[in-house]
Parts: structure tokens; sequence; C-alpha cells
């Protein structure tokens, strides 16, 4: 998940991932950009990269949520269905 935190510090970030108990897939957009955010995110919160649980703030649900890095399938910059590519064509 490397690059996760800058990503979501600058914007919408998706994270594709499964839900522990249903095994139901889960597509979140969410931020840790206080704008974007509505100022929910505070201007300081570190978090690590190496964490097994990240806590994001969903856009689509408007309130804190965390997922188990593990059970990520992909992440990627901007919402659902709007991938930005990131490699050169």
């Amino acid at each position: 998940m490397e690059g996760f935190f800058a990503a979501a510090k600058k914007g919408v970030v998706t994270v594709e991932f499964t839900k522990v108990g249903t095994d139901e897939v889960r597509v979140m957009p969410c931020t840790l950009e206080h704008e974007l955010s509505e100022g929910n995110v505070p201007e300081v919160l570190e978090q690590q990269e190496v964490n097994e649980h990240y806590v994001v703030w969903a856009l689509d649900k408007k309130a804190w949520r965390s997922f188990r890095v593990s059970t990520v399938v992909r992440w990627y910059e901007g919402n659902p269905n709007e991938e930005v590519n990131t490699t050169n064509s």
C-alpha cells in the first residue's frame, strides 16, 4: 500500500476490500484531506503504512471507517470509475 497515505492526504482515493465475515467486496471512496472531509480530518493525522488497519474518512458514508490492509483487493486515486492513470503510456 505504498503511497496510499500521500494520495489520500492530497485528495480522493478509492479502496476495494473484502469485508471481514461476509467476503463482500466494498468499494469505498475516501480521503484524509481536511477540506474534502468538510473539516472532519484533522490538519495533522499521523498513520503509518506499516499498520495492519487504516482509518480514513469515507466520502460516501460521511463517517470514519477502517479496513484491514490484508483485505485490500486494490486501491487507486480518484472516485470509483474515475481511476487516475498514473502510468506513462
